[in-house]
């Protein structure tokens, strides 16, 4: 297995060129040198080439991925490695929380975090003022750090997130291309013709929106922020409450990074044959307990379960609420080159927590401009443009 995984590793490595000119740099300065860095993030081949390029750099790696996500060969590969990795890709939501708390006893100094789970067990746990720093990759994790952990964040955490790189680059196109890859390649159904209901119309959504739109799909799109709906609706898509569309769509993709947006009320309304499906951080955005509940469920596939309702009609729900472009078999995620660019600004982030977190203000914050601009035109360049 741990040959397997590196196999697919090596194909990766060969298309994230700036991760391989910063692991240069990173093997010769070594900026993490006597550094734990506590990981919690999908385990796939992307992920591994960020994490050598922090190895590379003197860091000790303890860590385990995400729930539902983590891809077993490359968990064995960066084990074989010597690196405390947890986790399994059926583990149950429990073992998960165990997995967490595992890394967490391992006393990091630095969290890489996806959704801020690291970083709400940390604090909850009373080891916060032991860290130096972190970074928080997704809009899930942004909202729990600013909400639900506001004011209890003792240490800097760079998100990622509220990069424009990431909304553009990752957000938008990326997560666009890969949601709608992964809904063909689970479903086998055709795109053209078909009724759409995006629900929420971040930069998520907007790719999502585009890219369906682009290979001929019919696209609404819920929304209930009010700045957002009207860049929807100029940008040409019907908008309204999700119980106005959930009636008439043929597929709910959820992208809002927030809970309770497919609830128990829209089960009245679901047409016979309509698929449901989650593309953001936690499977919390489907109501899958009241879904389930309400139905009698039965497999159909490992990715797609098919949920009977009163009435005989037939939701199918996919991955099991899970963000689908990484669950189920052969996920593939985000492209490449996307990630590329979002791993060199973790690293870069991740830097300058090592060095420099004395100097930076605690709590959540973006990540440094200079950061960003020296991405983008290292992005420029090998894209085979530049600026004046």
């Amino acid at each position: 297995m741990a040959a397997a995984g590196e196999q697919r590793i090596a194909w990766i490595r060969t298309r994230m060129g700036m991760l391989a000119n910063l692991r240069e740099r990173f093997a010769a300065e070594r900026p993490f040198e006597g550094v734990t860095i506590g990981l919690s993030l999908h385990v796939e081949p992307k992920t591994a080439v960020l994490v050598e390029t922090l190895a590379a750099g003197g860091a000790r790696i303890v860590g385990t991925g995400n729930h539902g996500s983590t891809q077993d060969d490359v968990v064995a590969a960066l084990q074989e490695r010597g690196m405390t990795i947890f986790g399994r890709r059926d583990d149950s939501i429990e073992e998960h929380h165990r997995n967490l708390a595992r890394t967490i006893a391992e006393r990091p100094q630095i969290l890489l975090d996806n959704g801020a789970d690291l970083a709400a067990l940390a604090v909850r746990e009373g080891l916060a003022e032991s860290l130096i720093g972190g970074t928080e990759e997704t809009t899930s994790g942004a909202f729990r750090l600013r909400e639900e952990m506001d004011g209890e964040v003792p240490f800097p955490v760079i998100v990622i997130n509220d990069s424009p790189l990431k909304a553009i680059g990752e957000n938008r196109h990326a997560v666009g291309q890969s949601a709608v890859e992964s809904f063909m390649r689970l479903t086998n159904v055709q795109v053209p013709g078909r009724r759409f209901v995006v629900a929420g119309y971040g930069w998520c959504g907007r790719g999502i929106a585009q890219y369906l739109r682009a290979l001929g799909g019919r696209v609404s799109v819920a929304e209930i922020d009010e700045i957002a709906a009207y860049e929807a609706a100029f940008d040409g898509f019907r908008v309204a409450p999700l119980a106005e569309l959930a009636g008439s769509a043929d597929v709910i993709i959820t992208a809002t990074g927030r809970a309770g947006i497919l609830t128990a009320e829209h089960l009245d309304l679901l047409q016979d044959g309509a698929i449901l499906g989650n593309i953001g951080h936690f499977p919390w955005e489907i109501d899958v307990p009241a879904l389930t509940a309400a139905g009698t469920v039965s497999a159909v596939t490992e990715e797609i379960d098919a949920i009977t309702l009163p009435g005989d009609r037939t939701v199918y729900l996919l991955t099991g609420g899970r963000m689908y472009n990484l669950a189920g078999t052969a996920p593939r995620g985000n492209s490449i080159e996307s990630m590329d660019v979002g791993f060199m600004m973790q690293a870069l982030s991740l830097e300058r927590i090592a060095l420099q977190a004395a100097n930076l203000p605690t709590g959540p914050q973006p990540v440094p401009d200079d950061i960003n601009r020296h991405i983008a035109r290292q992005t420029l360049t090998l894209l085979g443009s530049a600026l004046a």
